[in-house]
């Protein structure tokens, strides 16, 4: 067993995220974010999400070889809980991938009201990959103010609403066999090359915002929606790719042109239990009115 340590921590309340937040590792070493990593699953073997695999390994096995994904195991979670309190902490806050895409939020709130004398308040993010990230940076600064939990919490509740995300993708096949095809209509129009830009709902799910024909075509449209979407809001920006770095720099790139008031942008690669339920060639952009 673990001795307690003495040293104070340095916020009040301790801040969690799951691995598919999508935020790099210097912003969770800056904030103090403890990631908790989902699994990647193959038959035979299974790595911890963001720890012992790359999205390109996944990628490079497809389509011989698709894995599947797994929430965090309990004792995982009950383990890192655990130490928190070791650590000094009194108060928690979990902010987790939707619970509409995953059931990692339940369970962390089930085991979390099992752990004595630690409070632990878990938030549904009702998104995923930065949607999520823009809301745990969100809290990271509503830390630094000192305020109580619950009124961290109810601004929180509040600020999820101005986040949305949006993405394409050339197939919906690993979509529909991971089981997150959500509200996404997956239907003859794939062999007609009909590509849907896919966002998500109020109940954190996929839905499809609009369809066009062909992939070109389909990044144009993102480029447009995000476009009107922001108007002359200052927004942070993150545009995001699964294995399709030249077509999501070319998008940043027209991003920047399009859009007057961005205040910070960020470029990355999803996170490889993302990358398992879109395949590769996935560009996405999130975007948070600030």
């Amino acid at each position: 067993m673990k001795e307690a340590n003495n040293k104070q921590p340095r916020n009040r309340i301790a801040l969690v995220t799951d691995s598919t937040c999508d935020l790099p590792d210097d912003l969770i070493k800056e904030h103090d974010i403890r990631l908790l990593p989902l699994t990647v699953v193959y038959p035979d073997r299974q790595y911890r999400d963001r720890y012992d695999i790359l999205p390109e390994e996944v990628y490079a096995r497809m389509p011989e070889e698709i894995p599947s994904t797994s929430m965090p195991l309990a004792g995982e979670v009950a383990e890192l809980l655990e130490n928190l309190k070791l650590e000094g902490f009194k108060e928690v806050l979990a902010i987790l991938i939707s619970s509409g895409l995953s059931g990692t939020h339940d369970m962390f709130k089930m085991i979390g009201q099992q752990v004595e004398n630690l409070r632990v308040e878990v938030m549904d993010s009702l998104s995923l990959s930065m949607g999520l990230g823009f809301l745990v940076c969100e809290a990271a600064d509503q830390l630094k103010k000192n305020l109580k939990l619950e009124d961290i919490v109810l601004h929180l509740q509040r600020f999820r609403s101005r986040t949305k995300v949006f993405y394409v993708i050339p197939t919906l096949q690993y979509l529909r066999k991971g089981g997150r095809i959500g509200l996404v209509e997956g239907t003859i129009g794939e062999f007609l090359n009909i590509k849907p830009i896919i966002s998500i709902n109020s109940e954190g799910k996929y839905f499809t915002h609009t369809k066009v024909r062909g992939r070109k075509a389909s990044l144009q449209k993102l480029l447009e929606i995000i476009r009107d979407s922001i108007g002359d809001k200052t927004v942070d920006l993150a545009v995001l790719h699964g294995g399709a770095y030249k077509e999501a720099q070319e998008l940043l790139e027209n991003l920047k042109q399009a859009v007057p008031n961005l205040r910070r942008v960020s470029f990355s690669q999803i996170s490889p239990v993302l990358g398992v339920h879109t395949g590769p060639g996935l560009v996405g952009v999130a975007f948070c009115e600030v």
